[in-house]
């Protein structure tokens, strides 16, 4: 069940398209709490308003603060969206997204060979793009954003960094996340949107913040990269599969080569390329390892300060963030021989 409470705003902390983070005082001292503006609109210090306490009562890690549910301030909103397709359909929250197929009817076009990033964690994106422009520093990298995990793509950190920094020419929202440049409502023409509306050259394609796991082989939502990978070939494109590797995982299903890797590489169709890096098995069932030459051996040094792959960075896991590079030096050259 959802857990609401009032609470009353007392600091706007930070605000970007689509987002703000606040500091609610629920009665017992102020707390984190983000407003999601498209879905209820902004708020200002002083508003009473209801939160969702669910993610923090459970004590969940990522999404782990309150959200703002309504304001209380306004008896009504009514902010039209591009058309009559929504997303968080038939929810109390579900709201008029549009959708760009019926703008772009390009998304209906072959891949002709574009390479696709299929990650399993949104800590991915950014050694990934990393790896493509240690490469490339022209290419266009856009990033499709599966509903596996967060589904505002205003709530990625990363994704507001690579923005800033040129690092992602766009966004694209598929499935029921919502909030890039351009909406999709599958994957499928998400991909298609990418390449052939915003221009990528290089495609990464995976979850938002906060993927959702059991521990068990099948009940992770890290398998939206098996849709990606097998979408992708059905297009045209060419699958990568980003790796997931550790040496510093205290749990044995994410040491070495995470469980999640080799289940998507276990239930595609198709025959996903791998760039090898330090740590990976030397056979991998189900796709395709494909040596880099040695000007290509990844390295940590081209991955922004201070990012982090499952709370660990480049020095005390850097097997995690050389299988991203690589992965993105690998696309790169794809797109080189396109």
């Amino acid at each position: 069940m959802s857990r609401f409470r009032t609470a009353r705003v007392v600091e706007v902390t930070s605000e970007r398209r689509g987002l703000q983070r606040l500091q609610v005082d629920p009665g017992a001292g102020p707390v984190p709490a983000f407003v999601l503006t498209e879905l209820v609109g902004r708020c200002e210090v002083g508003d009473r308003v209801v939160v969702n306490t669910t993610a923090v009562e459970l004590g969940l890690g990522t999404g782990g603060d309150h959200v703002v549910h309504w304001n209380l301030e306004r008896d009504s909103l009514a902010e039209p969206g591009a058309d009559h397709v929504l997303k968080l359909r038939y929810t109390s929250l579900q709201f008029e997204a549009g959708t760009s197929e019926l703008d772009h009817p390009e998304c209906d076009r072959p891949l002709d060979g574009a390479p696709v990033v299929a990650c399993t964690l949104h800590s991915h994106l950014v050694p990934v793009v990393a790896g493509v422009h240690a490469v490339d520093p022209g290419l266009r990298v856009v990033y499709v954003q599966t509903d596996g995990g967060a589904l505002p793509v205003a709530l990625s950190d990363d994704v507001d960094r690579l923005r800033a920094s040129g690092g992602l020419t766009g966004t694209v929202s598929a499935g029921h996340a919502f909030g890039g440049d351009l909406e999709a409502l599958t994957v499928a023409s998400g991909l298609a949107l990418a390449v052939h509306t915003l221009g990528a050259d290089v495609v990464v394609a995976g979850v938002g913040p906060g993927v959702a796991g059991t521990g068990t082989a099948n009940g992770s939502t890290a398998l939206d990269a098996v849709g990606v990978v097998d979408l992708a070939a059905a297009t045209g494109g060419r699958p990568v599969l980003c790796a997931r590797l550790s040496e510093a995982d205290p749990r044995d299903r994410h040491r070495g080569l995470s469980h999640h890797t080799r289940r998507v590489a276990d239930l595609t169709h198709a025959r996903a390329l791998v760039a090898r890096s330090p740590g990976l098995p030397e056979a991998l069932d189900g796709v395709e390892v494909v040596d880099l030459p040695p000007e290509d051996r990844p390295t940590t040094a081209v991955v922004p300060s201070g990012h982090r792959i499952m709370g660990r960075g480049p020095d005390e896991d850097p097997v995690a963030f050389e299988a991203a590079v690589a992965a993105g030096v690998l696309a790169a050259r794809l797109a080189g021989t396109r």
